[in-house]
């Protein structure tokens, strides 16, 4: 999702001559994620955008600016729920909850880093299930529409492009015609799209609609890159399933992200209780003739929060009355979120400003403030307010109101300190714990692609003290000094933090000591950046000239 809510986002010298600069990278031991989630042809044009069975009249098309399913006009209610933001033991309830919302549609990203989490390991299992969920959702009587990427923004790390994209040379240039990129999105959805080919509607499955890139007219303007992605999903899924983009409802925001012509339905985006109207009429100017059902792909039913914000809320009364605004001019609309659910992990992404030093880390919550909350809680106002307007525009009665999960008590849980992460330096300093460079490397280059890394070098001190500057954080740097790595851990010193968002100098004091000095750098990853230009981004500390003190 676009981060716009309108329409739619150390520096050091050495003084010392005994300072010597040698950096020893001690690769922090984390969880595996791997273990919680277990030449193209031509473009060709589809027929009229008609999705239609082999074998009857099922199949799902647009005509005369409608949306048409199994020969009847069909109104989309839907909302975004990710299957990768919410434990499979829950799918059935949350979507269920969402059937008594209303909906008769769920949208999902798929995030590629879930799925190919370092080169060729890929991994569809667990919580990366794609196909279980979507015939789970076909089961209890939900359409799809699948948004594929590769890029998906989402507030998801890299916006969900795999971490070790960045370590490539020459870098490559994302969400572009890059020809090194494309070879490696070719690969991907050769993995991805062919298991997704007999879930389509017109297959027999749920997935009325599949999804090409996301908002990339907010991003940039190249045409062969997105041109690129049609011929590669016309490749695979063929040329009656429904292809679309989305992009922020104004005229240089769709210039840049659609396609234009038959070959792709082009859908927007905007902020909640802006006067679809009008928005609605520039959308035809992007599709062809008769081709163009008006639909917001991304109704906001709340908003995002970063770390160190207030929980976005918004009210529900207006959320309710801006939707049915919409649907009531006959428009379709998903809900974005329907249900936010967990960033796990290190999975949560981030945004910047007007340059990459206004970071902005997103929540491991992804709650949305969206009816549905994170919990699965449904006994609130929002969920009551849209549930009556997606009702009384409904074909059929809705299921019960569902009531609020049962909470079980634990009582006390007792725990008690085992070891300091630093205490283990010793076990971690092996062969395959440490590596020696002259110069600090980001994460990404040496396989670390979450969490923590810890840098460590020497300095030749002065009884005045010294000062450590950092020009480049990505993204936080806790910073300890000792007098040798190998004394007990109680005898370091916590100087303090240096932050991407508000980098400063430290001063150092004097210790006694009978050699150099030991710096400790501890930078943590607080997640990638998801949109913008810096998107990047990757984890490390910077020095110039390999130094860090005067």
């Amino acid at each position: 999702m676009s981060k716009r809510r309108t329409v739619g986002s150390a520096c050091a010298r050495a003084m010392a001559s005994s300072w010597s600069f040698k950096l020893l990278l001690v690769l922090l031991s984390i969880v595996s994620l791997a273990s919680f989630f277990p030449a193209l042809p031509a473009l060709s044009s589809p027929r009229s955008h008609h999705s239609k069975s082999e074998g009857g009249d099922r199949g799902f098309w647009i005509a005369d600016d409608k949306f048409w399913k199994d020969g009847q006009p069909f109104q989309i209610i839907g909302g975004d729920l990710h299957y990768f933001r919410v434990v499979p033991q829950y799918w059935k309830d949350r979507l269920l909850r969402a059937k008594a919302l209303g909906l008769n549609t769920i949208q999902t990203y798929v995030p590629w880093n879930l799925h190919e989490p370092s080169p060729e390991k890929w991994v569809f299992d667990g919580m990366a299930d794609i196909e279980s969920f979507l015939r789970l959702a076909q089961e209890l009587g939900f359409l799809v529409m699948l948004r594929a990427g590769p890029y998906i923004c989402g507030e998801w790390d890299l916006g969900g492009f795999p971490a070790w994209l960045l370590n490539i040379e020459p870098a490559l240039k994302l969400r572009s015609s890059d020809p090194s990129f494309l070879r490696l999105v070719d690969k991907w959805w050769g993995v991805l799209l062919p298991k997704i080919l007999p879930l389509l509607y017109n297959k027999g499955g749920p997935i009325i609609m599949v999804q090409v890139e996301n908002e990339f007219g907010s991003y940039g303007d190249d045409q062969p890159y997105l041109r690129h992605l049609v011929a590669l999903a016309r490749r695979y899924l063929g040329n009656e399933i429904i292809l679309y983009t989305t992009d922020g409802g104004s005229r240089d925001l769709l210039d840049k992200g659609t396609i234009r012509g038959e070959e792709v339905y082009s859908a927007v985006d905007f902020s909640t209780g802006d006067d679809p109207w009008p928005i609605f009429q520039l959308q035809k100017k992007y599709n062809s003739r008769g081709k163009s059902p008006p639909l917001i792909a991304e109704f906001y039913t709340g908003w995002l929060t970063h770390w160190g914000e207030r929980i976005a809320e918004t009210d529900a009364n207006f959320t309710a009355a801006a939707l049915e605004k919409i649907l009531s001019l006959n428009a379709s609309a998903v809900l974005y979120m329907a249900h936010g659910g967990t960033n796990f992990g290190f999975f949560s992404g981030a945004n910047t400003g007007d340059n990459e030093t206004d970071y902005k880390a997103d929540l491991t919550s992804y709650d949305y403030d969206a009816p549905i909350k994170e919990s699965g809680d449904v006994e609130n106002l929002k969920f009551e307010a849209l549930r009556n307007v997606s009702q009384k525009y409904s074909r059929g009665s809705l299921p019960p109101f569902p009531s609020n999960n049962e909470r079980t008590r634990y009582g006390p849980v007792k725990v008690s300190k085992v070891s300091s992460l630093l205490e283990l330096l010793h076990v971690l300093r092996d062969p395959m714990g440490v590596i020696e460079r002259d110069q600090p490397v980001p994460m990404e280059s040496i396989g670390q692609l979450y969490g923590f890394l810890l840098y460590t070098s020497e300095y030749s001190q002065k009884k005045t003290g010294s000062i450590i500057s950092i020009p480049k954080v990505h993204d936080r740097a806790q910073v300890f000094i000792q007098c040798s790595l190998n004394d007990n851990e109680r005898s370091l010193r916590f100087i303090g933090a240096i932050e991407r968002w508000s980098n400063r100098e430290l001063a150092v004091p004097y210790i006694k000591c009978s050699s150099n000095v030991s710096v400790l750098v501890l930078v943590e990853n607080m997640g990638r950046l998801n949109y913008g230009p810096y998107i990047h981004d990757r984890k490390v500390h910077s020095l110039i000239d390999g130094n860090a003190f005067w």
